[in-house]
């Protein structure tokens, strides 16, 4: 079984996590999440990055939750690519930070990627990034301490 370490460069907000410190206005005495009206952190199963799945899937009309019912996934990509942001993670499989992403590169160790960041720009405008992720950030009710999306260059290990 091997490791993977990989390079990631997006486009949104870092959030943080638990164990990082979380990146966002109105963190607890202990930098625990503000309270979500979506999310249960104090559930001992509350599982961040499915509720916020959840959630973003929902502010832009898709709640099914029955993926065997014939033409779900077709349904839950169409929801996908409405919203145009996800949730995707950094530094660790065992100690996630995360990110809200309009745009994510991934080079896998060994590979180089050429970027092209006037291209990515006008890519991301022309897509409202922007606005899409002001959208999630709403839906999500968080207020990240980032003041506007960027450009992040960020690791994985796993």
């Amino acid at each position: 079984m091997g490791m993977s370490t990989n390079a990631m460069l997006v486009y949104g907000y870092h959030l943080g996590s638990d164990d990082g410190g979380w990146l966002v206005r109105g963190v607890g005495e202990y930098g625990e999440l503000p309270t979500l009206s979506w999310h249960q952190s104090e559930s001992d199963d509350a599982d961040f990055g499915t509720d916020v799945e959840l959630r973003l899937l929902a502010s832009v009309g898709f709640t099914e939750t029955d993926w065997s019912a014939d033409g779900y996934y077709d349904r839950k990509r169409e929801a996908e690519a409405r919203l145009g942001v996800e949730l995707e993670f950094h530094c660790s499989g065992d100690y996630p930070m995360y990110l809200l992403t309009a745009k994510s590169i991934t080079a896998y160790r060994g590979d180089a990627k050429e970027i092209d960041f006037a291209a990515l720009q006008a890519e991301t405008e022309q897509a409202g990034a922007d606005a899409k992720l002001r959208a999630a950030l709403e839906a999500l009710e968080l207020r990240p301490t980032q003041e506007q999306p960027r450009w992040l260059l960020c690791s994985y290990w796993g």
